[in-house]
Order: structure tokens, then sequence, then C-alpha cells
């Protein structure tokens, strides 16, 4: 079993990239493991209950262990898992880490937009249904 399951989004280009770096450098050894919340065969009670919306929204994954993490927090991980850990360390300093989880934030919020891809209101809808489009929806 991986020590970490990133669920990730297989339509978006820059997160295709990551996992492809990611991938690479766990070399086949296990460490890391990816699913794609894109799959129609997705089903959030296998990973944490972490709903299509909330994964596309943020980044999220799940230590071999249960505990799900979120956001920058699980490039520290994945990051340190695969021997890159020293890339993510100024992550951690107390000056650079509010600074760095604000920035993600912004990220997450305009990464649909910035890739060229329709709103997560709009992704739900057309996948889930209204009620999901409801949830995604900024408040």
């Amino acid at each position: 079993m991986a020590e970490l399951t990133l669920l990730f989004d297989g339509g978006c280009p820059l997160c295709l990239r990551e996992v492809h770096t990611l991938r690479r450098r766990d070399q086949g050894v296990g460490r890391l493991a990816f699913v794609d919340v894109n799959d129609p065969a997705y089903d959030p009670a296998r990973h944490g209950g972490i709903t299509y919306a909330e994964a596309m929204g943020r980044m999220h994954a799940l230590r071999n262990d249960g505990e799900v993490i979120r956001d920058v927090e699980v490039f520290r991980q994945a990051y340190g898992l695969v021997g890159l850990g020293w890339l993510y360390a100024p992550t951690r300093w107390p000056l650079l880490r509010p600074l760095v989880d604000a920035l993600y934030g912004l990220w997450a919020r305009w990464r649909l937009a910035i890739t060229g891809r329709p709103s997560l209101e709009v992704l739900c809808r057309d996948r889930c249904g209204t009620d999901a489009a409801r949830e995604a929806a900024p408040r």
C-alpha cells in the first residue's frame, strides 16, 4: 500500500505534469499512488469521503493511516517521499508558511480559469447534477 495517495484532476494539464514528475521520481517503488477524480468511476467512499467538488476545489491526499491532508501539505509530503523534500522545506518556515498557504488558496480558487477550464460549479453540474453544483458554488 502506498504511503500517500494523491487525488488529482486528470483534466488539468498542470496537474498531469505534476503527477508525471512525481511518478517518475517514485521510480515504481510505490510510495505514491494517484487517483484521477475526473474518472467517472471515482468513488468518494473509497477515498476518505472526499467528494468530486472538494477534490476539484483543492488538493487532497490520503495517508496510508487514513488521514486526509490538504493543500500545500500534500506537496510537502509527496515531494519528501520521492527525495525532493528540500524543494518544499522553505514552505514550512514560520514566516513563509502562511504566505505560501495563502498563495495556494488563490491558486486553487483560480486554477480552472487559468487552465482554460469551466468553473467548478459547471463541472459539478455536468458531472453530478444541481445539488453538487450548489455545493461547489463559491461562498
